[in-house]
């Protein structure tokens, strides 16, 4: 076994020793609408008490806007632990989140289609 950063232990075998829903406590609603797509960015304040190793690597990760999907990706946990962690930051005030730009404005037909046309050709 071997720890990798601050990052959870793993194993080289086993993979990840720690379940994801005990990264938030068992907790499965966040506490704040996030779609996956919304940006994320540190606020410069530092959170009450001390954040767990999840929490310390997105405040790392986040001092430049990230989508709520990317940050899922880092952290390797899926995209509802990950929206608990991230609720939990924002909560204290070391997190801001925006939702996506196209929140409000839907994507027309025609842009879906162009890149539906676009993956069609890549396979």
């Amino acid at each position: 076994m071997r720890a990798v950063g601050d990052g959870p232990w793993l194993d080289d075998a086993a993979g990840r020793l720690v379940r994801p829903f005990t990264v938030s406590n068992g907790r499965t609603r966040p506490t704040v609408a996030l779609d996956l797509m919304s940006q994320v960015m540190t606020t410069g304040a530092t959170p009450l008490g001390y954040p767990g190793p999840e929490q310390a690597q997105v405040l790392g990760l986040c001092r430049a806007p990230l989508s709520v999907a990317e940050i899922a990706a880092h952290l390797k946990l899926p995209a509802a632990v990950t929206k608990v962690l991230l609720a939990d930051l924002v909560d204290c005030g070391a997190l801001t989140a925006k939702p996506p730009a196209f929140h409000d404005n839907p994507t027309d037909r025609s842009l879906l289609e162009a890149v539906l046309d676009g993956l069609r050709r890549q396979l």
